[in-house]
């Protein structure tokens, strides 16, 4: 049994974990094609705007909380009061349902670097994909496999494992897409990729965006999961919360915008359409890679840079869970983490099954798959950020001048973190269940 609370070696150790949960198949995957679904420009400007003002305070404020308390998700409201750990225990709950489908991808992924070395010469992406996707033992193998890789890092603790893996992946991370980068911005037409990234038609915008928008930046942030508070739990004294904050957002940013600089030169260069939706990371750009010599090495390449982002923003949805199980069920590291991989199991196995066998199966209308990432991304997490905002704002009552030494942005920071945020996520909630 675990007694001892973990903390991190080193700031730049919590640092690059932070980044590491930021950084995922969020801005890999699921970035580029919701900003394609949005007109492209225009979503990123709105995307922007809500990242750089909006969750900067709920980042503060999961990060303190979790710095204050000293406490996993549960016993943080528990610690306010008793009647709240139930609003708690909401963290680990949204932390399971992402990784259930999360993982799942991350499941994808895996098949196609499998892919990219034993069967290069694929003809039809859209096809293959679509047979993958309906196989119950592949669609489950591989979901399980990067289940087990997540786990095994989450198993081994705060430094063997959690720091190490992101030690390693991080810097892979940013080398392979610094290198596809330079790739893509070579290919004919580029140009028509930038300018569809950079040049907002303001006609586009609608309310949807606004929520998409906000889901996003929450999934990408790893904000109202309980990831980014367990992980403030590990901070030790002498770390600057607002300088970690401003860290994060920044690199999350930065890599959001690198991948669609990667992405979509590539996609207009082969006259492709951006607007392909969940697809367009395994149907639209392996059949790029087809076409361009030594494609194979570029897709493998591609793959192991997505399976880098999801192992480390994977490992950090985990680690929620298996803290409120050390610390509630006071299990160890490794039968809590044996007792997670049971439960995301059952709703993983199940969720990468709903595009073949239980595709007919759905709720409220969705696949479990699709069911899984609208119910937390554009509803349990934003609900669960206005939860945070209450608690830290009103319960904790955590003020901007902890952090920030200018004393008018702090009372921006305080009427921002009681009114502002609240009232913006309360108001994206009822768009969002119209």
């Amino acid at each position: 049994m675990e007694n001892a609370r973990p903390n991190w070696t080193s700031r730049f150790a919590f640092i690059l974990a932070s980044v590491g949960s930021a950084v995922g198949l969020g801005n890999i995957w699921r970035f580029p094609y919701i900003m394609g679904q949005y007109g492209g420009a225009v979503f990123l400007f709105v995307y922007l705007a809500i990242i750089l003002t909006i969750c900067f305070i709920p980042l503060v404020a999961e990060l303190a909380v979790g710095k204050i308390t000293q406490k996993e998700c549960i016993g943080a409201y528990e610690s306010v009061s008793p009647k709240l750990k139930i609003i708690g225990a909401l963290n680990p709950i949204t932390g399971i349902l992402i990784s259930s489908f999360y993982f799942v991808v991350g499941g994808w992924i895996i098949n196609y670097i499998v892919l990219g070395f034993i069967n290069p010469s694929v003809n039809d992406y859209a096809q293959y994909f679509t047979n993958f996707t309906q196989n119950p033992v592949s669609t489950c193998v591989y979901t399980i496999l990067f289940l087990f890789i997540c786990i095994f890092f989450t198993a081994r603790g705060i430094k063997k494992g959690i720091e190490f893996a992101n030690n390693v992946l991080m810097p892979l991370f940013a080398v392979i897409l610094v290198g596809l980068i330079i790739f893509s911005l070579n290919l004919p037409n580029a140009y028509q990729g930038l300018e569809y990234m950079f040049k907002p038609d303001f006609s586009k915008i609608c309310p949807q965006m606004f929520l998409a928008a906000l889901g996003q930046a929450l999934f990408t942030l790893s904000i109202g999961m309980g990831a980014l508070l367990t992980y403030g739990s590990y901070i030790k004294e002498d770390k600057s919360i607002t300088k970690s904050a401003y860290t994060i957002i920044f690199s999350d940013t930065l890599f959001a915008i690198m991948a669609g600089i990667m992405i979509f030169p590539a996609i207009f260069s082969f006259g492709l359409e951006p607007n392909s939706g969940a697809g367009l990371v395994f149907v639209t750009l392996p059949h790029i890679f087809s076409q361009i010599p030594h494609g194979n090495i570029v897709a493998i390449a591609f793959f192991l840079l997505l399976s880098a982002a999801a192992i480390t923003s994977g490992i950090s949805i985990l680690e929620a869970s298996v803290a409120a199980f050390i610390e509630r069920l006071h299990l160890s590291r490794m039968k809590s983490s044996i007792l997670l991989f049971c439960i995301v199991s059952s709703i993983a196995i199940p969720a990468s099954l709903s595009f073949g066998v239980l595709s007919s199966f759905t709720i409220a209308g969705r696949g479990i798959f699709d069911f899984l990432d609208f119910a937390t991304s554009n509803l349990l997490m934003p609900l669960n950020t206005l939860f945070l905002c209450i608690l830290a704002g009103w319960f904790l009552k955590i003020k901007g001048k902890m952090f920030i030494n200018n004393e008018f942005i702090a009372k921006i920071f305080d009427l921002g973190l009681k009114f502002i945020v609240p009232i913006i996520l309360v108001f994206l909630l009822y768009i969002g269940l119209r």
